[in-house]
């Protein structure tokens, strides 16, 4: 007779502490760590962003912002891919807000605004540019899980549309608080503020306003007081402190070619390469050390002339001295003659935009940044197949060739095209 053991009941789990422990996990995914947003130094309360609340969060709680960073910091930020795992958007209206405050602060000031204040409310459009850049492709494009559907489709392209519009109306609206801010004549415009200005636009992408800012820089009266009035006092654009750092004009420049804008691209060269004050600029920096080199070649040859004509005894040592001090300056003097005109007339770097035939060696050397941006220009408005240049149509590209001609220079010069030369 078989024995038939009773089966043991199963215990059911404990559903309770299971969804506990899921819902405990979630958050714990979509929490952001703060041991990963970077801390600066603080600034006074009436311009912190650090106390305000910009990110909103559909089933957590709002995140603090991160504190203003200086502009060197403010590419750091490194929580930016967690924001768009864990689905968080901007508080567009707070960053309006707060970006408007700046702005009317700073323009309500009832005499010239100091470069602090001025500094500060470019951190605050500058960070909030980075806010919105930073998720605006998580904003434009997110896909949607009810999406497979025609209906869903269709609703969830609507969304992203007018998700889109919204995104760009705050970054236009930053765009032209920052150039407000800038543009007033009361500020005067410093080599640090304007490298905060064009890195507000190049990460907006927005650089429409560039080369009238940068005119201002270079020829904007300077605000000074007189007997309690605001007094303006006329700057020289000639002067070597008008002119752009060689950094700043590559940034404002690249911004204008990302954006394909030709009018801001040829106004950027304009006000910084082709200005006077950045030939001055270059020929202090650049050509100082070679000219007292120049200069003190002469007196070096004939010190160590006189020197050798001491080690010799077939002829009297003034005659021997101005021999050596002949021979040794000559040597020098064709050498680097053969070097400075192999150095003025390499066209290695050229690409489109070459020199005019008889353009002198002086002004090739002091131009040859603004030849090169004019050569960048061309290769980004123009095709990029070597066989195709000299094929652009259109009214703007012939007017780009005419610029380019006026300035004394040939873009796609037959003798030097591939497959040309002889």
């Amino acid at each position: 007779m078989l024995s038939i053991s009773r089966a043991q009941p199963r215990q059911l789990p404990n559903l309770q502490g299971i969804r506990r422990l899921q819902k405990s996990q979630a958050c714990a995914a979509t929490a952001v760590s703060p041991a990963a947003v970077p801390f600066s130094r603080s600034i006074p309360a009436a311009a912190a962003m650090s106390t305000r609340t910009l990110y909103t969060h559909t089933q957590t709680q709002a995140l603090p912002l991160r504190p203003i960073l200086p502009p060197t910091y403010i590419r750091t930020f490194s929580s930016t891919p967690r924001r768009r795992e864990s689905g968080l958007f901007p508080d567009l209206d707070r960053i309006t807000s707060l970006v408007a405050g700046a702005r009317d602060r700073l323009l309500s000031h009832p005499g010239i605004p100091p470069e602090g204040e001025t500094a500060t409310a470019l951190r605050i459009c500058a960070e909030a540019a980075d806010l919105v850049m930073d998720t605006a492709p998580h904003v434009q494009a997110q896909p949607s899980p009810a999406a497979h559907a025609a209906g869903a489709s269709l609703l969830e392209l609507g969304s992203d549309t007018e998700k889109t519009k919204t995104s760009q109306s705050i970054v236009d609206f930053i765009s032209d608080a920052a150039f407000a801010i800038v543009d007033d004549k009361r500020v005067f415009l410093t080599a640090s503020l304007l490298e905060q200005y064009v890195q507000i636009q190049a990460r907006l992408g927005r650089p429409n306003s560039l080369p009238r800012i940068l005119e201002a820089y270079a020829s904007r009266p300077a605000p000074r007081n007189s007997k309690g009035t605001i007094a303006y006092k006329p700057q020289n654009p000639k002067d070597v402190r008008s002119s752009v750092a060689p950094e700043v004009a590559d940034a404002a420049l690249d911004t204008a070619l990302v954006a394909k804008s030709l009018d801001a691209a040829v106004g950027v060269v304009e006000w910084t390469y082709a200005a006077p004050a950045f030939v001055r600029y270059k020929l202090l920096r650049r050509g100082l050390l070679p000219g007292f080199v120049v200069v003190g070649v002469p007196m070096a040859t004939y010190i160590l002339a006189s020197q050798l004509a001491t080690y010799q005894q077939t002829m009297d040592t003034a005659t021997a001295t101005g021999m050596s001090f002949a021979a040794i300056l000559a040597y020098i003097g064709f050498t680097g003659t053969i070097g400075v005109v192999a150095n003025a007339t390499a066209n290695d770097q050229m690409r489109r935009v070459t020199w005019a035939p008889g353009t002198p060696l002086r002004e090739r050397w002091l131009r040859e940044e603004e030849r090169d941006a004019l050569d960048k220009v061309a290769c980004a408005f123009g095709f990029r197949e070597a066989h195709r240049y000299g094929e652009e149509e259109g009214a703007e590209f012939q007017a780009l060739r005419e610029y380019i001609m006026s300035k004394g220079m040939l873009m796609d010069q037959v003798e030097l095209m591939e497959g040309m030369s002889s």
